[in-house]
């Protein structure tokens, strides 16, 4: 029996979002077992199994557009970019078209208009939250900022995020505001709040709606994946289409 993450959000009923956790699947050891990477060293068998088990029970209508994703702020579209490209978010206007980014830390957000019209799956990591992928991802949409509906899926928890000085450095340099979404920790170590960092952003862009948030990849080992807690993990998948 798999867990999913559906979106509490008033997106128009030709939306659907969800993210996955590590419950149910066929992985086992380290990536047990819904992992849907294929490239962190899983039985790829066991991957297609559990690709097809969330097709199946989310009623996908076509394989997920699968990046390869780099940490970077590049956001593509299925109309001029093939599966399997480096980029960190993927936006679509298409029906059917399932945009998708894999996760184990860091932050997914998933996003649409009110009108229902696009769609946008963000995989954000400290070094592309930093960067810009988010103000990236809304500049794609036709419609004004404020018009969109934003969910943070399931990252690593403030109370569990420690970085350093260059981090911290990296967004205080962007935005003064950021300071105040770093703990301090110990010495030259701060702990980092993903969710509140990635919140700003999203004002500062005007996005008029915004939830999720509430949830640590890291502290939470039975429901979810976490880089940072255990190093060789598996994958969660944060997924958006029009149907």
């Amino acid at each position: 029996m798999i867990s999913l993450l559906w979106p509490a959000w008033p997106a128009p009923a030709n939306v659907r979002a969800v993210m996955t956790t590590r419950q149910g699947g066929s992985s086992a050891g380290p990536y047990a077992g819904l992992n849907l990477a294929g490239h962190v060293g899983d039985d790829p068998a066991c991957v297609a199994q559990n690709r097809a088990l969330i097709a199946r029970e989310c009623g996908l209508p076509e394989d997920p557009f699968w990046l390869e994703q780099v940490h970077g702020t590049r956001v593509v579209s299925p109309r001029s970019a093939d599966p399997g490209c480096r980029a960190d978010a993927v936006h679509s206007d298409m029906p059917g078209v399932v945009c998708a980014v894999l996760t184990a830390d860091c932050l997914p957000l998933l996003i649409t208009d009110r009108m229902g019209r696009e769609v946008c799956a963000v995989h954000a990591g400290w070094r592309g939250l930093a960067a810009g992928v988010i103000e990236n991802a809304i500049a794609r949409f036709s419609s004004p900022a404020g018009e969109l509906l934003v969910w943070l899926g399931a990252a690593i928890g403030p109370a569990a995020f420690e970085v350093g000085a260059e981090v911290r450095d990296a967004f205080i340099g962007h935005h003064s505001a950021s300071d105040r979404l770093f703990t301090p920790n110990r010495a030259d170590h701060w702990l980092a709040d993903i969710y509140g960092l990635a919140r700003l952003r999203l004002a500062d862009a005007g996005v008029g709606f915004v939830c999720g948030g509430d949830y640590c990849t890291l502290t939470q080992d039975e429901l979810f994946f976490s880089y940072r807690r255990d190093g060789v993990t598996g994958r969660m998948a944060a997924l958006i289409w029009l149907e």
